[in-house]
């Protein structure tokens, strides 16, 4: 990269409803989903989900759970799904119980009879597909990357994603070939930033400056590091040129 393009100001990146309870005889009983005394209200915001790491002790408990015989509860006058959710403690509320027992219920959540038995939890179904999941995500390994050139590119692309920075494999590796060949200890010695003692270093050339002025969080602070340069300077060039895709020559 020359000076020029270097020292400019860095850019900013631009990174109550009611429940009636239908009677045998054919009158209904409309009774409040959400009142004072009532638990688990449709109304009610349902908290965020919580990020558990999955372990082997996660997937056992959830093949248990999926093998143990769903608990039922037979509706009784009075019952509303809001309430019932909240006396057993049902993981999404009236609303996760009314899915699970929709044949049972019928197309109105609303109306819910006397003698029916809701099944209370999970669907068997929903709970395998939940295991499966926990499986496949306790054994998929890590993402990996080649300690090569495609490797390193393919690292800081994905990286660049995160942080929402443009580019593409050809842009990237058809500069850095340009700029250093490949080779990620390359340094200028010899022209005006190597002068004023700021050489340009790295697959992209990056002056100091200019690599700490868009240096990439998660990424080495180091910038000979292969990842950290590349992304740096893709960061740099979206911020002047777009995009590495538009730089073709000395930027």
């Amino acid at each position: 990269m020359p000076a020029k393009g270097k020292h400019r100001r860095p850019k900013q990146n631009p990174i109550t409803r009611k429940l009636a309870l239908a009677g045998t005889g054919g009158a209904a009983l409309t009774l409040p989903l959400i009142s004072a005394t009532t638990a688990g209200a449709a109304g009610t915001s349902t908290p965020a989900a919580t990020v558990t790491t999955v372990t082997a002790a996660t997937v056992v408990n959830a093949v248990t759970a999926v093998n143990a015989p769903p608990a039922t509860y037979s509706v009784v006058v009075g019952d509303t799904l809001s309430e019932i959710a909240a006396d057993h403690s049902v993981s999404g509320g009236w609303k996760q119980l009314y899915e699970a027992n929709r044949a049972v219920v019928g197309d109105n959540p609303s109306v819910i009879r006397p003698g029916i038995k809701l099944t209370i939890g999970a669907a068997p179904a929903k709970a395998t597909t939940a295991t499966n999941t926990a499986v496949k995500t306790a054994a998929k390994p890590a993402s990996s990357y080649p300690n090569n050139l495609d490797g390193w590119i393919r690292e800081s692309l994905d990286v660049m994603a995160k942080h929402g920075i443009p580019g593409s494999y050809n842009g990237i590796h058809r500069n850095v070939m340009r700029e250093s060949s490949g080779n990620p200890k390359a340094i200028n010695l010899w022209d005006i930033n190597a002068r004023n003692g700021i050489p340009s270093k790295g697959l992209l050339q990056v002056i100091d400056p200019t690599f700490k002025a868009y240096h990439v969080p998660g990424t080495s602070l180091d910038s000979y590091d292969p990842v950290a340069n590349i992304t740096a300077a893709c960061n740099y060039a979206a911020a002047r040129y777009g995009s590495i895709d538009n730089v073709n020559g000395a930027y």
